[in-house]
């Protein structure tokens, strides 16, 4: 036991580098999407997640948006635990069946003015669950949607682009 504390002392971590990154752009993004918020809205952007049957990629994605290296609400955009909050809706996966009326009950619960965002593959169309017996379809089969950001899963930035996009079109 002692020779593998002493090893581990002695040895680097079998950890790899993190990427170098140049925070520039995402910070002005960030900021973009933040003013865009503020002249649409006059305040900040409330986003409501929803899983409506997927595999979790997206919801990796999605809340990668919250750790230290993106951390949304430096921006102004936050996630809110209610949909009677939220001025968006990220919708994540397929519907299944068992989701189709959550999804519908949170659509209804969310305030106008507001947006559903398809994130992903799979709730454009139901990606590679669509023959499931189990799915009803894609989100649009159950509530409309606005805007789709593509991808399996979408990336970060992309998910940011595709709010600052919501935001500057609907205005």
């Amino acid at each position: 036991m002692r020779k593998i504390l002493f090893q581990s002392l002695v040895r680097r971590p079998l950890t790899e580098a993190p990427p170098a990154t140049d925070e520039a752009p995402l910070a002005e993004l960030g900021a973009e999407v933040d003013r865009a918020a503020r002249c649409r809205l006059g305040r900040s952007l409330s986003i409501r997640q929803v899983d409506a049957g997927s595999c979790n990629g997206c919801e990796l994605e999605i809340h990668a948006l919250n750790n230290a290296f993106y951390d949304l609400e430096r921006f102004g955009l936050r996630f809110v635990a209610s949909p009677r909050h939220a001025d968006v809706l990220l919708v994540t996966g397929p519907v299944t069946k068992n989701m189709r009326e959550a999804l519908e009950r949170t659509y209804a619960a969310t305030p106008d003015p507001k947006w559903v965002v398809g994130v992903g593959a799979c709730a454009i169309d139901g990606g590679v669950f669509k023959t499931s017996y189990a799915c009803v379809g894609g989100l649009s089969d159950v509530v409309p949607v606005d805007l789709y950001v593509p991808g399996c899963p979408p990336s970060p930035q992309a998910l940011l682009r595709a709010l600052l996009t919501l935001l500057k079109e609907a205005a």
